[in-house]
């Protein structure tokens, strides 16, 4: 009896190890983080977002000190390569009604001397009204949740690399 009490304790507190991916990211990353998002010649208003969305990803996900690049451990430099709008719907008309947005990047993540480099892609979909034009607020809305779903993808990288590194 005395083993079975033994052994249902020993598998109810030894847990199974598993950590969530921004575990192993902040292990990659360190507890402080600069950003820098290089303009956009062509859409500056874009990386503006694209910024904002990197910060915050940095401080709710990464959940890590965003300060200046002279107190970081780690320095992401990222850059825009691209935004595209692409049909996805149309309705009976010959209307385009649903558009992915594609926000591609670059981000170059620099520790010290060393410097990794990583591409990053995130999509988002959304509705538009039959023979309507996309208005700012959706197309700034579209690049912002692109923006995040790619930070997410690089979050999924870098998470790897922590991961494999244990």
């Amino acid at each position: 009896m005395r083993l079975v009490i033994f052994l249902a304790w020993v598998v109810l507190f030894s847990g199974c190890g598993y950590a969530p991916a921004s575990y192993y990211a902040k292990n990659v990353l360190g507890d402080s983080v600069s950003t820098e998002v290089v303009i956009s010649m062509e859409d500056p208003q874009n990386t503006v977002i694209i910024k904002d969305a990197v910060d915050e990803a940095v401080i709710t996900k990464f959940r890590t000190a965003l300060v200046s690049k002279k107190l970081s451990k780690t320095h992401l430099k990222i850059s825009i390569a691209s935004v595209l709008f692409t049909p996805l719907r149309y309705d009976t008309n010959g209307y385009v009604i649903t558009y992915r947005t594609t926000v591609i990047m670059h981000i170059d993540r620099s520790v010290g001397e060393t410097t990794s480099s990583y591409s990053t892609r995130g999509m988002y979909d959304f509705s538009i009204e039959p023979n309507a034009i996309i208005s700012d607020q959706a197309r700034f809305e579209a690049i912002r949740q692109g923006a995040q779903k790619g930070i997410d993808s690089f979050i999924a990288q870098v998470a790897a690399q922590g991961a494999s590194s244990k």
